[in-house]
């Protein structure tokens, strides 16, 4: 593997890593959308959140969930900017 190719892949993984403890808004491909702080993510982007809920488009909660897994296959998207998530 090339650097290129190593540092495109291991870039959204240590972001991730960055991101421990901190609010993250996670939509899968079936189009629902979570909310919670992540407490893990692995090589696969498996996540672990805790304090999750699930929320409509516009960030409404349909379901408090407390922790989830969430498996990498089935993330559409994950934000990780603050400022755009609404977490309470």
């Amino acid at each position: 593997m090339s650097n290129i190719t190593r540092t495109r892949v291991d870039l959204p993984l240590k972001l991730l890593e960055k991101c421990l403890d901190s609010p993250i808004l996670v939509k899968l491909k079936d189009g629902s959308e979570y909310i919670g702080k992540l407490e893990r993510s692995d090589i696969s982007m498996n996540l672990i959140l805790s304090e999750a809920k699930q929320v409509n488009e516009n960030h409404e909660m349909l379901a408090n969930y407390g922790k989830i897994l969430i498996r990498g296959s089935n993330i559409l998207y994950i934000s990780v900017e603050p400022d755009k998530v609404q977490y309470e």
